[in-house]
């Protein structure tokens, strides 16, 4: 028989679809109160992947997302993924839309190994979690690179993610083998990956 083990924590990634740059800004510091010091960010870029929220977001929404440098419990992501939920209804009535959504929050954690999405719907891939949650396994990670499975949405695909979420899980790495914050590092990423230090005192999106 195994020896039973406790699974290491892993790190909170929200993705974000918005109307625009702004309406990614309003919801920003919620996130933080929530899940404490941002990490690695990919700041917003047009999302052309599907029309599918054009209804809920508009014809030419962004897409954004936010790590955060403490690690949780796996098991979080449950009430991770319904507190987002509440948060979306929140602005949806605030912008006076009930039952559409101008913000949509996509909550997910990795693992050295993959990067799970949470989600309220059933799949044939989807493992259920509690309370109306699942988790969905959306990347793998082999031979220094995260990989799509058959499912995995399109846009989780695409470079640009796949560019981001490799950034972050180095950033997983040397936090769960020096037990620091990679920040302290200091090192740059990319055009448009930012850590909160490194975004100082730039100008409110416009």
């Amino acid at each position: 028989m195994g020896e039973l083990r406790t699974p290491a924590k892993v790190k909170i990634i929200v993705g974000i679809l918005a109307k625009d740059a702004q309406s990614v800004e309003a919801v920003r510091e919620t996130l933080s109160n929530r899940f404490g010091e941002e990490d690695l960010n990919l700041e917003p870029f047009p999302f052309t992947f599907t029309n599918y929220y054009v209804d809920e977001i508009g014809s030419a929404p962004v897409r954004a997302f936010f790590s955060y440098e403490t690690l949780v419990e796996r098991e979080t992501i449950v009430d991770i993924k319904l507190w987002t939920n509440d948060i979306e209804l929140e602005i949806a009535e605030k912008n006076g839309t009930p039952g559409l959504r101008p913000v949509n929050l996509d909550p997910g954690y990795m693992t050295l190994g993959q990067f799970f999405l949470a989600t309220t719907k059933d799949q044939r891939q989807r493992v259920y979690m509690q309370r109306g949650i699942f988790v969905e396994p959306t990347l793998y990670f082999q031979d220094g690179h995260f990989h799509a499975f058959e499912w995995t949405y399109r846009d989780y695909q695409s470079e640009k993610y796949i560019q981001y979420l490799e950034q972050v899980r180095a950033r997983l790495a040397y936090q769960m083998s020096t037990g620091k914050p990679y920040r302290l590092r200091r090192e740059n990423g990319p055009t448009g990956l930012q850590t909160k230090d490194e975004r100082g005192s730039r100008p409110e999106a416009q």
